[in-house]
């Protein structure tokens, strides 16, 4: 996957999958500390240590209609390829933690790309789930939560197109001012 983003999106989908109906991500720019930090978190049916054990290895997966599962080893390859780190932990009936750290300024990290895109379709496929996206930088942040913004609709649903534009439109301007009030870009 050429962009972190994608690699969230593929996390997010494993969440789904298992059931999530509340998937937390919060990415963390730390230059200072050169470094780059992504966390999902969701509610889902968790994984017991055997299934734990197996999900970084690619000829594993838990589908039926492959018999490799590349997204979380790819994952923890590209975090681990910039001197970083990757830690899933699971516990039955609560969820499923990924966090992976990447050397920030390291020649090898992959683009972040877009997470106002990833934010938007998994909305626009689960408008019932509950998005919440976090991003912080040394000094600021932002937050963008999916029930908020439900409330704010009074059942307006969230994957109609001119919501899903404001949505990807709010994401992209928080992130913007938030990567120039730290001299990021």
């Amino acid at each position: 996957m050429e962009d972190l983003s994608l690699h969230v999106l593929d996390i997010a989908q494993n969440s789904l999958r298992a059931g999530a109906k509340v998937i937390s991500i919060e990415i963390r720019r730390l230059p200072g500390k050169d470094l780059l930090e992504i966390e999902v978190e969701d509610d889902g049916c968790g994984m017991d240590r055997d299934l734990l054990s197996k999900v970084t290895d690619p000829f594993f997966t838990t589908r039926k209609t492959r018999s490799v599962g590349l997204g979380l080893p790819l994952f923890k390859m590209a975090a681990e390829m910039t001197g970083g780190s990757f830690d899933i932990s699971s516990t039955p009936g609560k969820g499923t933690r990924v966090k992976a750290s990447f050397g920030f300024t390291h020649i090898d990290r992959p683009p972040l790309g877009s997470m106002s895109e990833t934010i938007v379709t998994l909305i626009q496929g689960n408008p019932d789930v509950r998005i919440r996206y976090r991003e912080v930088t040394e000094n600021a942040s932002f937050e963008f939560d999916t029930q908020e913004i439900s409330q704010i609709l009074q059942g307006v649903p969230l994957n109609e197109p001119e919501v899903l534009q404001w949505i990807k439109d709010h994401i992209d301007q928080c992130e913007q001012e938030l990567l120039n009030n730290e001299h990021l870009l």
